[in-house]
């Protein structure tokens, strides 16, 4: 499929929370990234991006997943909506579900994730607190497909900070959440502008290994 056929790439945003990161994709949209935001769906209510979404003019919906008897259910209708909006891509930014192998399999090659470790370390939750409790002298962000196995799939771009010796989880956290907000739009620039394959499990940028690029490039 050629994704500039409307000359910008139509994605949908999954979220769960606050959407900081959701908010450095709709402030890279107002510049000059070339996606549009079809719309930002949460499966929480009350979460706080969506009124950013709703700012920004972008039509939101609430999906709850207690709402339905199982996993499976609430993935097949979580489809259904984001499907009405045809989208290119689908972006889980922070959105806070484990997802059915069969939504995986349906976005196949188009459904990414920001995750606050530099994968495969630390999958999972309470990320920045356990790079502290281990010890690790670097933490940082990737962004990576969606496979069935959870914070698993090729990766397409990390960025790392330090780690200090007064760090708390917070202060930590602050600091790898202003690389996600750089990371996350890089990624999904390069998908937008076709740059991106998945080659034996590696993410290929203009066919080379896309972890040897800067996120500037």
């Amino acid at each position: 499929m050629n994704l500039k056929q409307r000359g910008k790439l139509p994605i949908v945003v999954l979220i769960s929370g606050g959407g900081t990161n959701l908010q450095s994709i709709i402030d890279s949209t107002a510049r000059d990234l070339p996606v549009c935001i079809q719309a930002v769906i949460s499966n929480v209510e009350d979460a706080f991006g969506l009124q950013r979404a709703a700012k920004a003019g972008i039509t939101t919906a609430i999906l709850k997943h207690h709402a339905y008897p199982d996993r499976s259910a609430y993935d097949a209708a979580l489809c259904q909506e984001i499907d009405r909006h045809e989208p290119g891509l689908v972006v889980l930014a922070g959105f806070m579900r484990i997802l059915s192998p069969a939504f995986v399999a349906h976005y196949a090659g188009r459904l990414i994730n920001i995750h606050p470790s530099i994968l495969p370390a630390l999958p999972g939750l309470h990320t920045h607190q356990r790079a502290i409790d281990t010890g690790l002298n670097e933490h940082g962000a990737s962004v990576h497909f969606v496979s069935d196995e959870v914070d698993g799939g090729p990766i397409i771009i990390q960025a790392q900070v330090p780690v200090l010796t007064d760090d708390s989880a917070e202060s930590l956290a602050a600091r790898v959440l202003q690389q996600e907000h750089r990371i996350f739009p890089q990624a999904i620039r390069w998908f937008a502008e076709d740059r991106l394959e998945i080659s034996d499990g590696q993410v290929l940028l203009d066919g080379q290994p896309a972890l040897n690029h800067s996120a500037g490039s």
